[in-house]
């Protein structure tokens, strides 16, 4: 029989059999993985162990220890989610059950479910789990699989799309239950050791709005009940820093049924910080020799058909008619940077070409996908493009990523960083493309950090190195970007004139960050819990006089205190009451006054850490502040530290 050779993680290859299967990979590499292996990972895709390898495909085994693991067991939780539903409602058809970051989820239709049912489901699940049913994969041919969903135009559907083509069709089977599935999954529903269901909600068949509405139950699963608590713990207190709680206790911004779905307002304590964070951003741009400019939120789309946009983003565009020409609201602001720089000429001693602009874009988000400041319609975006040479990449890019550790070093943010390959819908030729993954790989090497790959999650221009930050709670979130674009420079025909006084084409950089002022505003509430350092918080200061006596003292305090965000409290509570509100509003410093500082001309301070210190003299409060300010401190000293 003919052999195929396979690449392993460790950059060595294998030669296996041409029908060899994931499970036969883990035995050639040895008989001990052979027998612990559960899964494998083939071109960065999760399949069954059974599935076969090709040649040159990267192949990655997956055992019980590995990290995708924990993937493959909330799979299956997903399936006994739907066995143990299907037991106590027969009638109920089931869409689609994929495993989350967290969990999993499953939409089902033409069953009436409410969150008091979900205790019921959640009893019948641990009863599957104890029945240890192994879960075995079967494969049927097409009509037969067309044959067992006659009635249930959601898995027809995925038959004629997802599936389209397959003969035989893959299915999992697990006691009486069976379901159309690629897998993977767990040998057995026993190897489940925690299921726990969380919430219930609706959602549109494919996310289209005019498609059927289901009802979808999330749940997560874990190997142990500790794993689960420790979870559950940590999920409760991701649930008192939501940001849409805070955003609200602390009147930052709101997102009201009147204005639209996915359109937030900053109200002033939250303006007050998206300025300060706009602020920063700009000194680093300014910095590293970034230009302002700003461009309008529509273009024809003329312009958007230029770029791609149009080609490869309409769904998710705001499109308009105005005087019988098509208008589109902008979803991202780089063909107005590239224009821009189109409309002069430049010499190979000009580039570098760095603009930067705080943009606000528009992207048409199905409704069930938006969520507080996480997923909106409008947004902006702390958007950098710059035009080089070829043999400047490295260091432009090098150059961005020391200002995104910057930031996370600002912020005190961890995050995890991925080149993104290529995806299935792009533009441009394979050379480009393998060209401009190559420089950021190399970029990523030289400077020795570690990264994941996420094959086919690339811009549909170029690849990118993208940073998820990692908040206190351990969740990640989307933030920072850098891009490599050699195809919008070619769409737009832009140029220079190189040392040899011919034209060239330069290189496109886009850049972000923070990612968008929205998101990362989400990150740091929740990371914060609130409690955001000084130089951020929307009040700084609040005095606190003892009784209305001290109130012409505590404004003289204030305006000593010169450009810092102070406010005086001036309504008529009692001290406790006063120190309480402050806290519970996560102010950074309290200045008592009483009859002894307006005496003595002193403050006593207090910080929401419950320091205190008495007899502080203003101005040296005041040379704190400032010190504490400008060095943009997290974790501040105290006065008498």
């Amino acid at each position: 029989m003919s052999e195929i050779v396979v690449s392993l993680p460790d950059g060595s290859e294998l030669s296996v059999a041409e029908d060899a299967t994931v499970e036969d990979v883990a035995y050639e590499i040895g008989p001990g993985l052979g027998r612990v292996a559960v899964e494998g990972v083939v071109d960065g895709e999760l399949v069954d162990k059974a599935a076969p390898v090709h040649d040159g495909a990267e192949i990655v085994i997956v055992t019980d220890q590995s990290g995708e693991y924990l993937r493959v067991l909330r799979h299956s939780a997903a399936h006994v989610f739907a066995q143990a539903l299907q037991r106590l409602h027969p009638e109920a058809k089931l869409a689609i059950g994929p495993p989350t970051d967290e969990g999993f989820y499953y939409d089902v239709a033409n069953v009436d479910l409410d969150a008091e049912d979900l205790d019921e489901i959640e009893a019948e699940m641990e009863e599957i789990l104890e029945e240890d049913l192994p879960i075995e994969r079967e494969l049927r041919p097409r009509e037969e699989a067309i044959a067992t969903y006659e009635d249930n135009r959601y898995k027809r559907e995925i038959l004629d799309d997802e599936a389209a083509g397959e003969d035989p069709v893959s299915f999992y089977v697990q006691g009486d239950f069976e379901d159309l599935c690629q897998g993977p999954h767990v040998e057995s529903t026993g190897d489940i050791g925690a299921v726990k269901l969380l919430n219930i909600s609706s959602a549109y068949w494919r996310g289209d709005e005019d498609e059927d509405t289901l009802t979808r139950v999330y749940g997560t699963a874990f190997e142990s009940e500790s794993d689960l608590e420790e979870y559950l713990t940590l999920r409760e207190e991701a649930q008192e820093r939501d940001h849409r709680k805070l955003g609200q206790e602390l009147d930052l911004f709101s997102i009201p049924d009147v204005t639209g779905p996915g359109l937030p307002l900053y109200h002033p304590n939250g303006k007050k910080i998206l300025d300060e964070l706009g602020d920063y951003a700009r000194s680093l741009n300014l910095d590293a020799g970034y230009d302002p400019v700003e461009t309008p939120h529509l273009f024809r789309t003329e312009l958007w058909k230029k770029s791609g946009h149009y080609d490869n983003y309409v769904d998710d565009m705001f499109l308009m008619d105005v005087n019988d020409e098509e208008y589109g609201l902008k979803p991202m602001n780089c063909p107005g940077h590239a224009t821009i720089f189109d409309q002069k000429s430049w010499s190979y001693r000009d580039l570098p070409v760095r603009y930067f602009e705080d943009g606000k874009v528009y992207r048409k988000e199905q409704r069930g996908e938006l969520s507080g400041l996480s997923r909106v319609w409008s947004f902006t975006i702390d958007d950098g493009h710059l035009f080089c040479r070829p043999e400047q990449i490295e260091q432009e890019v090098n150059q961005v990523m020391e200002a995104i550790y910057e930031v996370l070093d600002t912020f005190d943010l961890d995050a995890h960083v991925a080149l993104a390959t290529r995806p299935e819908k792009s533009v441009g030729g394979d050379e480009i493309w393998e060209q401009a993954e190559s420089q950021l790989r190399s970029v990523l090497e030289n400077q020795g950090i570690d990264y994941d790959l996420e094959p086919g999650d690339g811009a549909f221009y170029g690849p990118k190195i993208d940073f998820a930050f990692e908040d206190a709670l351990g969740r990640k979130w989307d933030g920072p970007t850098v891009q490599l674009d050699f195809n919008m420079p070619e769409r737009f025909e832009l140029s220079y004139t190189g040392e040899d006084n011919e034209d060239h084409r330069p290189v496109m950089i886009h850049r972000a960050l923070y990612g968008s002022y929205e998101r990362f505003f989400m990150v740091l509430i929740e990371h914060f819990d609130g409690k955001f350092p000084l130089w951020l918080a929307p009040e700084q200061v609040r005095i606190l006089p003892i009784s209305d006596d001290q109130l012409g003292y505590a404004h003289r305090v204030k305006n000593e205190l010169g450009d810092f965000r102070v406010s005086v409290e001036d309504r008529s509570w009692t001290l406790g009451r006063k120190i309480r509100e402050a806290q519970e509003d996560r102010v950074p410093y309290m200045i008592v006054v009483g009859g002894d500082e307006q005496e003595a001309g002193t403050i006593s301070v207090r910080d929401r850490k419950e320091r205190e210190d008495q007899d502080v003299e203003i101005e040296t409060f005041r040379a704190h502040l400032e010190a504490e300010y400008e060095e943009k401190r997290i974790e501040p000293d105290f006065l008498d530290e």
